[in-house]
């Protein structure tokens, strides 16, 4: 499989560094999403990797009472995000926080809310050994089960020709989500020369969004986020009674209290919003921004100002945020084998 598609590799290099640099153009507010993400050297993309990574993805018995998957937390009709406001792991553990989108995460250089995992292929596995998650004691364990079921004896030694490795299972995995990336959305038709693909309202809402509502400023780009880490004095909804988010990762205190820009592809369907699910619609999110963020016992950014938006002017923008949704071929592949 070409691992590029089918774009030439100066196109790939100039949309890579508009993508993951968007500050280094100003029109970079208006780029839309390559077809394909980059893929590491190590990792290439093969037909029977892809099919045997979303096996993996939507079995359960990678948990350790074979109870949730990966698709628990990320559901396909929820944007392979999660509908609860924070995750749920083995018997019914709570977790801190909402599990982030799946699609279009290939493109992100680091993964979860507070950058934790330094590539896709190390998200993939996190999930497996948390107590709160999956709760497997170590890799070891999975892989002897995964040894002990004879379709997937036969699924790694045709894509690895070997025996299942943990390796392997981040491999596989990591190769499916990279699939579910969501070009040819509204927006992206509209910005390529289709002046139909807005409404009105959503033109206007454009606008507003790259303008009075000061949305571009951190969500630009290709993907719609600057890739940075923010405090926006989110309220505190789950179980944690504070969350320092990226300080976990860097201990610099100037980062506490600050979690990852999100896409806002496929925003529409991935309510809840926030890094715990804290607001419930996207109405709710615009009347948070529209008030300047929440208070926090830590610095707020700066960016961060009231936005003195009126109620048609939400309302716009709110449309234009709608625009933002894609489909992937993966996607639609799944939807037509349930």
């Amino acid at each position: 499989m070409n691992r590029f598609g089918p774009r030439s590799v100066l196109s790939l290099a100039l949309t890579t560094v508009l993508l993951f640099f968007p500050s280094l153009s100003r029109a970079s507010s208006l780029v839309p999403l390559p077809p394909a993400p980059p893929v590491p050297s190590g990792n290439l993309m093969t037909k029977d990797k892809i099919e045997l990574g979303k096996r993996l993805f939507f079995d359960p018995r990678l948990s350790v009472n074979g109870s949730i998957s990966c698709a628990f937390c990320h559901v396909p009709a929820a944007g392979y995000a999660d509908p609860k406001p924070v995750s749920f792991g083995v018997g019914g553990k709570k977790g801190g926080r909402n599990a982030p989108a799946v699609l279009n995460a290939a493109y992100f250089p680091l993964q979860f809310w507070d950058g934790r995992a330094g590539s896709l292929e190390e998200q993939a596995i996190g999930p497996l050994t948390n107590p709160v998650e999956m709760a497997n004691p170590d890799y070891r364990t999975i892989v002897l089960r995964l040894r002990r079921i004879r379709e997937y004896r036969i699924r790694f030694a045709r894509v690895y020709g070997g025996q299942v490795t943990i390796d392997h299972v981040a491999q596989a995995i990591s190769a499916f989500e990279r699939t579910l990336v969501t070009p040819g959305s509204p927006y992206d038709r509209y910005l390529m020369g289709d002046r139909n693909a807005l409404t009105a309202s959503q033109k206007r809402g454009l606008d507003l969004f790259r303008g009075k509502a000061r949305c571009a400023i951190c969500h630009n780009g290709a993907l719609l986020s600057d890739f940075g880490y923010h405090n926006l004095g989110v309220p505190q909804t789950g179980p944690l009674r504070v969350d320092v988010g990226r300080y976990a990762v860097t201990h610099d205190p100037s980062d506490k209290g600050k979690f990852r820009t999100p896409t806002l592809r496929n925003v529409a369907l991935t309510a809840p919003y926030m890094h715990d699910g804290a607001l419930h619609t996207l109405g709710d999110v615009v009347d948070f921004y529209n008030r300047g963020g929440g208070k926090t016992s830590f610095a707020k950014d700066s960016l961060i100002v009231p936005l003195h938006l009126k109620a048609s002017e939400k309302k716009d923008l709110i449309n234009f945020l709608k625009s933002l949704t894609g489909e992937s071929r993966a996607e639609m592949s799944y939807r037509a084998t349930r």
